[in-house]
């Protein structure tokens, strides 16, 4: 019997890439990956990690074992869900970013209805500032966005690479100063795109501003401005700037999974779902 924790630590290193990656998203030290993952050795009896250079890879048995170990964790995440939500009934609230919504929330909230029938769901798409009130306000359930900072109802934070967009057909009307398209504040993808402009004294100009993400998506597609966001933002019409720009490199985005405390059973095997799902889901975007 192998205990699916390990298993899901294994599978964090395998997308993830390197101890440092999983010991993020399963919440563990790298000191406690580390023997994670030489117990799950010790049970499976053959060596699915190798050094590699100054970290580990995946061994020709463990990339074999990736396959098992996902089929695994799916019939056990599935059996405990049909289980525990046969009889559940009530009402969840989500509140999650754009970001989500149009990309990984619809199988993984498709998958919960299935396996909680009674369950009536209630969905909240917004920005952070205003999702995040209606959390500390008792009217959400379960919030998705971007991280303010530690909190002690957080269970799971997702780190996005932010990258800089522009039209598949480039810019309309190239300028000296670079045009940037941005959210209205507060935004912390608006932050972060002025302050790496601002740190290299790059020339540039908000040539477009929006209070919603379909507004920002439009300013870039018309090719008037570039952007800064995810990958999850990349789509039809939208790629990543062309290296002759030579924009500055950008941080990090961190968004947060928080649950209500007190919250009820349907609530919580929402947010376990999400929680178990968000980081592996995030990993191979």
């Amino acid at each position: 019997m192998i205990d699916p924790e390990l298993l899901r630590t294994f599978l964090a290193f395998a997308e993830g890439g390197s101890l440092a990656r999983a010991a993020d998203v399963v919440s563990r030290s790298p000191s406690a990956v580390t023997a994670q993952m030489q117990r799950l050795e010790e049970l499976v009896g053959e060596a699915l990690l190798a050094p590699a250079g100054r970290g580990r890879s995946l061994t020709p048995v463990g990339e074999e074992f990736v396959g098992h170990a996902r089929r695994i964790l799916d019939a056990h995440r599935e059996a405990w869900l049909s289980l525990k939500g046969a009889r559940a009934d009530g009402r969840v609230t989500l509140g999650s970013t754009q970001d989500f919504a149009d990309t990984t929330l619809p199988d993984l909230l498709g998958r919960f209805a299935r396996s909680h029938p009674r369950v009536r769901l209630d969905l909240r798409i917004g920005r952070t500032k205003e999702l995040t009130a209606a959390y500390e306000q008792g009217q959400i359930d379960i919030v998705l966005a971007m991280r303010q900072g530690p909190s002690a109802d957080e269970l799971v934070t997702l780190r996005d690479p932010m990258i800089w967009l522009c039209a598949e057909r480039g810019l309309t009307l190239p300028d000296a100063d670079l045009p940037v398209a941005v959210l209205d504040p507060p935004c912390g993808f608006r932050a972060a795109a002025i302050a790496a402009l601002e740190a290299i004294n790059r020339p540039f100009r908000l040539a477009a501003t929006s209070p919603s993400l379909s507004g920002l998506r439009a300013a870039v597609l018309s090719g008037i401005a570039v952007t800064a966001r995810t990958g999850r933002f990349l789509g039809t019409g939208i790629t990543a700037v062309p290296k002759h720009l030579d924009l500055p490199p950008l941080p990090d985005a961190e968004f947060s999974l928080r649950l209500r405390p007190n919250a009820g059973p349907a609530p919580t095997d929402l947010a376990r779902l999400l929680a178990d799902e968000l980081p592996r889901l995030s990993a191979g975007a």
